[in-house]
């Protein structure tokens, strides 16, 4: 069997497998694989499951910790807020310094007085966009 390892810095990781038939091998990579690639796993007091990206509102940090809000629960997350900012999907957007939103699941949009935006999401939590958020935001939602 022969492999070829680039390391590229720049790169995205990527694991290509071409094999005639699916072997004991083979299996046992796929599972290496799997519990390799992180996930968000999301903890309320010592119970914790698998959350999907498209059940989660935001992430965001109070008191140094990561939370992700669905429409209905607040879960603990056991990773910063870069490493979600990393995981997740090209529906979410940073919004300020201790936030990420989910942009299907903003609700509206207001602007405020001072010049800000403020984010109201579909489960009823308020976000406000920073001054050096909103170019990316307006950009990411076709206003610009």
């Amino acid at each position: 069997m022969k492999y070829t390892i680039t390391i590229d810095p720049n790169g995205e990781e990527e694991v290509l497998i071409y094999a005639r038939e699916k072997t004991e091998l083979i299996e046992k990579l796929e599972m290496l694989l799997q519990e390799s690639t992180p996930q968000l796993i999301g903890y309320i007091d010592t119970a914790f499951r698998i959350l999907e990206e498209d059940e989660v509102c935001c992430f965001i940090v109070e008191d140094n910790k990561v939370f992700a809000l669905t429409d209905t629960q607040r879960y603990q997350l056991k990773l910063r807020l870069y490493q979600v900012e990393a995981l997740v999907g090209s529906n979410f957007i940073k919004i300020n310094q201790s936030a990420i939103a989910n942009l299907k699941k903003i609700g509206k949009f207001d602007s405020t007085i001072g010049g800000t935006i403020k984010v109201v999401f579909k489960n009823g939590h308020v976000e406000y966009v920073s001054r050096r958020n909103i170019q990316r935001l307006k950009e990411r939602l076709g206003l610009i």
